[in-house]
């Protein structure tokens, strides 16, 4: 309750829709806390199909409860090319992402009139981002300096603002350590709480191979949001002029490829045979067309490369069907 009066305290939660953030707003919720979630949209969950996003939305329905989703834009991006406190294993910065998520979070309290934010991290979980010492200082640089309960390990860490003055009950959260989820999944069947999707979380900038992709991407100037989620997808190819084929691997990823298709580009595909869609982004000179319809056929069903016909598009004005001999 609040200083003056029975209105409960304001307080935002930091909700993925993972095991953990869903258990810490039950826990608030049961401490009487009005809570709003808040949930930073980014290009790299990897949770679920449908995206952290949508976990995040299906958890707030479900417990009543209003979320506010802000999208990560370049600001985001700069912050992953260049972070202060650099990268984990692969290209997860994860202390500056916390960072930027808090301070977000930070501006949307600020706006609803919050006492405080909340986060479902467990001390000890996570090497890089979830030690006393990175804790704090996430903390300290995001200006939420004793602003940040953490209801899953609250009682091992020092008493923040929020317990010193009674607005929670310190004696009732709890004292979760470790990489371990055992004691979240019991708390979960306690709360009644079954479907959990990547109780683990999960992010593309830990995966190597999504890592490799985006530092190549980084390093011929390819940033933008649309670059990124093209990463997703596909096979890719650097040429030596420096545009980049993208092959799809499947019906699905050639369905995909099609939303990335610009009027700068060349999009392909072999008549009559089972065929990759190949999208060639930002073509600079002849011989990449050429280059592509290589790729293209390789990945084929096609036998003879000589009786390969092409259907190309150039931008989203022109289409033929070319014979490879004829490039």
């Amino acid at each position: 309750m609040s200083e003056n009066s029975s209105e409960p305290i304001k307080a935002i939660g930091l909700l993925s829709g993972g095991l953990d953030s869903t258990l810490a707003v039950k826990l608030m919720i049961e401490l009487d806390i009005d809570v709003t979630v808040f949930n930073l949209v980014t290009p790299f969950c990897t949770c679920t199909r449908k995206g952290c996003t949508h976990e995040a939305g299906r958890v707030a329905s479900q417990l009543g409860i209003p979320i506010k989703l802000t999208s990560a834009g370049i600001e985001y991006i700069e912050m992953v090319k260049n972070p202060k406190h650099g990268y984990g294993k692969n290209m997860n910065p994860c202390i500056d992402c916390r960072v930027f998520i808090f301070k977000k979070a930070k501006e949307y309290m600020e706006e609803i009139g919050a006492k405080f934010i909340f986060t479902g991290e467990v001390l000890g979980q996570r090497p890089m981002s979830q030690h006393k010492r990175a804790l704090k200082l996430i903390e300290q640089e995001s200006g939420l300096e004793n602003l940040v309960v953490r209801p899953l390990s609250a009682r091992l860490l020092e008493p923040t603002i929020p317990e010193e003055k009674r607005w929670i009950d310190r004696d009732k959260l709890l004292s979760i350590q470790g990489r371990r989820r055992l004691p979240q999944m019991e708390l979960a069947e306690e709360f009644g709480i079954k479907d959990y999707p990547c109780p683990a979380g999960g992010c593309r900038l830990t995966d190597p191979g999504f890592a490799k992709r985006l530092k190549e991407s980084f390093d011929h100037g390819e940033y933008t949001i649309s670059e990124i989620q093209l990463l997703k997808y596909g096979r890719h190819f650097r040429l030596d002029s420096g545009a980049k084929v993208v092959v799809g691997r499947n019906e699905e990823e050639n369905k995909a490829l099609l939303k990335f298709f610009n009027n700068n580009d060349v999009l392909m595909e072999v008549v009559g045979v089972g065929s990759p869609t190949v999208l060639l982004k930002k073509r600079k000179i002849r011989d990449d067309v050429k280059k592509a319809a290589s790729l293209c056929i390789r990945y084929s069903d096609l036998d003879n490369e000589e009786n390969a016909n092409l259907r190309i598009k150039y931008g989203k004005e022109r289409e033929e069907i070319v014979k490879i001999s004829s490039l």
